[in-house]
């Protein structure tokens, strides 16, 4: 385990797409803000606080635990930027489905190595 989460590729890429989605989601209409923007915010954030959590918990069990946690919260986050653009609110660049495919596999290979 990295003696401090914040020097993991995983959690500095999940900590940058968190702040695109919240660009994103500064495009709802009102009229989602505490409905679909909320519910996009809590899972982003999701993602990179259980990276830090399980670093912090010192077991590697538990740590991957927390890292299937953030891996579910990702795809959360997708299926819900999936929706945002069927409703036509607005369309998301290649570039963050491709970062959420990295962060999963990052996630993933993570989660292979701790449970070994």
């Amino acid at each position: 385990m990295t003696k401090d989460y914040r020097d993991l590729s995983v959690w500095q890429k999940a900590m940058d797409f968190c702040v695109e989605v919240y660009a994103l989601v500064r495009k709802l209409p009102t009229t989602e803000t505490y409905a679909l923007g909320d519910q996009m915010r809590r899972a982003a954030v999701s993602v990179p606080s259980n990276i830090a959590e399980g670093n912090g918990r010192g077991a590697k069990a538990e740590y991957a635990r927390f890292l299937a946690i953030a891996r579910g919260s990702l795809l959360e986050v997708r299926t819900q930027l999936e929706l945002a653009e069927r409703l036509g609110y607005f369309t998301v660049a290649q570039k963050l489905w491709d970062d959420i495919d990295d962060i999963s596999k990052m996630l993933y290979s993570l989660i292979a190595k701790l449970r070994g």
